[in-house]
């Protein structure tokens, strides 16, 4: 048996998400988001059915995750939201960066200029994020000499909204007034329009305005609002594994490390080879549920580095094998990466990226 857990990617929920999104965004550009391994999710695997759907341009935090891409056989567009480190990377893989400082538009422009190459960049400004990004102070003046380089196409300006899931839309209503003035500054400057992109899942979900040129949704992608309103979206993802052993135990008996569960009564408890090394967190201890034969069972006691326990003495004809799912469906039930947030006090991102992350993938078409 291989550790951990199988992710089953339902990938007619994701064409349905997409298609959602076009519905919202109409003719504008979709950069769809595929960092992290897109969010648990497999990025090869994932960002293939996105050009299939239409897709042209991808979207990821570092150049180690487009080299995967690049390997793979994709040759659409990328985006790189982070990286400026590896600069011969961009250049062998063609890659577009978003550049956030001066300094790193200089070693483009070496770069590009030693190649005898232009590279097509995108800027970045921070409207009030406070993570990367030219200052707003100065970024018209650092647009047009960045413009001014050599090998330099300067193609985009972007900027990232702080809380576009938010009721209170205010800031992010001050977030793009002062992106909006920025470029039209900065188009006056060069005497040419730039492509333009501020709005993440959470705004094409309820912000029109900031829809501009192009969009960047991630989680939507995946399923999930961030907002609580799930609006329609289906989620891919669903995690399973299967029972490694049983055991039947006395009323009185402890469970797991710390003795933190004590059977009331004749118990049966069954081990699943997952753990919180495999991204099912510690937290979850005494604090989840999973789905065995179409009910839910509690998880019992702590969660260790490799093993879960879970009490299945509810559950009719229980057997060493049978399939325990952890995230999905199962018969009627359903656990949810919201539900499972709402447990550990976090979201269903970190939910996505820790389970999926670390499971084998399986895709359904």
């Amino acid at each position: 048996m291989n550790r951990g857990a199988i992710a089953e990617i339902t990938l007619s929920a994701l064409r349905n998400n997409l298609q959602i999104i076009k519905r919202i965004v109409g003719n504008r550009h979709i950069i769809a988001v595929v960092k992290a391994d897109a969010y648990g999710h497999g990025s090869v695997g994932i960002s293939k059915r996105l050009l299939e759907e239409g897709v042209s341009c991808l979207a990821v935090a570092y150049t180690g995750e487009a080299r995967i891409l690049r390997d793979s056989g994709i040759k659409a567009d990328i985006i790189i939201l982070f990286d400026c480190t590896c600069i011969e990377d961009y250049f062998d893989y063609k890659l577009t960066p978003v550049i956030y400082d001066i300094n790193t538009a200089l070693e483009f422009s070496r770069e590009a200029e030693k190649r005898r190459m232009k590279i097509t960049v995108h800027l970045k400004i921070d409207t009030g994020m406070g993570r990367i990004g030219f200052n707003p102070g100065n970024a018209v003046s650092d647009a047009v000499r960045i413009s001014e380089m050599e090998g330099i196409e300067l193609k985009g300006l972007m900027s990232h909204f702080s809380e576009a899931d938010l009721p209170d839309g205010k800031f992010s209503v001050r977030q793009l007034e002062l992106f909006k003035m920025i470029k039209k500054d900065v188009q006056e400057k060069l005497g040419y329009s730039l492509m333009s992109h501020m709005a993440n899942s959470g705004a094409v979900l309820s912000f029109d305005d900031s829809l501009l040129d192009a969009v960047r949704p991630g989680i939507m992608l995946y399923g999930y609002s961030p907002c609580m309103d799930d609006s329609g979206l289906k989620p891919l993802m669903r995690i399973k594994t299967r029972i490694l052993s049983i055991k039947n135990l006395p009323a009185g008996s402890t469970v797991s490390y710390g003795r933190t569960f004590v059977t009331k009564r004749a118990s049966r408890i069954a081990v699943i080879p997952v753990g919180y090394a495999d991204g099912y967190s510690r937290r979850f201890s005494n604090n989840a549920e999973v789905i065995v034969r179409g009910k839910r069972v509690p998880v019992a006691g702590r969660i260790c580095m490799d093993l879960t326990m879970i009490d299945v003495t509810g559950v009719e004809g229980v057997s060493q094998g049978d399939e325990v799912v952890l995230l999905g469906g199962q018969g009627v039930e359903v656990i949810t990466a919201r539900e499972l947030a709402s447990r550990i006090d976090t979201i269903p991102y970190d939910i996505l990226t820790s389970l999926g992350g670390m499971a084998k993938k399986e895709y359904i078409h």
